[in-house]
């Protein structure tokens, strides 16, 4: 390809993104009539956008992956994909109300309480889905497995715009009051390693700051206090590449590790 085919190719596909249309290649086209193809995609796309894309890929040949792909025996996965996913985010972003019925741990079932759903969560660490409500009436913030919610529906007579912003404002103060602030310092001579350090924060609120006189990257983490031990392990798995520079509970676990490693290992050069 010559200069000004390269040229004429890239203006093409600067005007198409400029529209908003993306091109996608016939692999791309072949993995999602493969996808479409799984129990999932029900649940994924309501019933109209399923059928549409159905027959715009009706021509398309799928991938037979049981050709190329053999499943080792493994335990048994909760699915990634939760039927309730699909109405609760159009809930949560129609900004409405919700009667909700859950179980809890001792069995015992809550009927019809009345909630507004402010946000969904995938737990990486127990690999389930989480929605995260105010409970109107006990004026408190709920978190509840979308496994343990037996109904959903939304509320008969909708909230009015004041009480919403009255909510809003009630869920950033109890958001604000349960997150911390940890200070993580990329090792210089690591600095080439930063997309991989980066990646290992992926699933938390970040922001990175880089020093040019010192040549140093850090990344100022806020974590809610139920995900710190997720995030202590996250720093575990990166060694001596990172250093917490700002947490005092989570440099004094840190210190806790470090010495109870020592001390294991310390036993075991005494005995030989």
């Amino acid at each position: 390809m010559n200069l000004f085919e390269k040229i004429f190719n890239y203006q093409i596909l600067s005007r198409l993104e400029e529209s908003g249309t993306h091109t996608i290649t016939s692999q791309e086209r072949a993995w999602l009539k493969t996808m479409l193809g799984q129990p999932a995609a029900t649940d994924a796309f309501s019933e109209e956008t399923l059928q549409k894309l159905q027959l715009v890929l009706q021509d398309e040949s799928g991938m037979d992956i049981h050709k190329y792909v053999m499943e080792k025996a493994k335990s048994r996965e909760k699915q990634v994909y939760h039927p309730l996913l699909r109405p609760l985010h159009r809930c949560i972003i129609e900004e409405k109300g919700m009667l909700v019925s859950y179980s809890t741990r001792n069995g015992r079932v809550h009927e019809e309480h009345e909630g507004y759903p402010y946000k969904l969560e995938y737990s990486m660490v127990k690999r389930e889905w989480y929605l995260l409500w105010f409970h109107i009436k006990h004026r408190c913030k709920m978190s509840s497995k979308l496994s343990s919610i037996t109904a959903v529906s939304e509320l008969p007579l909708p909230l009015s715009i004041k009480e919403v912003d009255r909510i809003r404002h009630h869920v950033a103060i109890l958001q604000a009051a349960s997150k911390t602030t940890v200070r993580v310092k990329v090792v210089r001579q690591y600095n080439r390693e930063l997309s991989r350090i980066l990646y290992a924060f992926s699933c938390f609120e970040k922001e990175v700051s880089y020093d040019e006189e010192m040549d140093i990257y850090e990344v100022t983490i806020h974590v809610a206090g139920d995900e710190v031990e997720y995030l202590l392990s996250k720093i575990r798995f990166l060694g001596k590449r990172v250093q917490i520079t700002e947490g005092v509970y989570l440099k004094k676990r840190m210190l806790e590790t470090s010495k109870k490693a020592l001390e294991r290992y310390a036993e075991e050069i005494n005995h030989e």
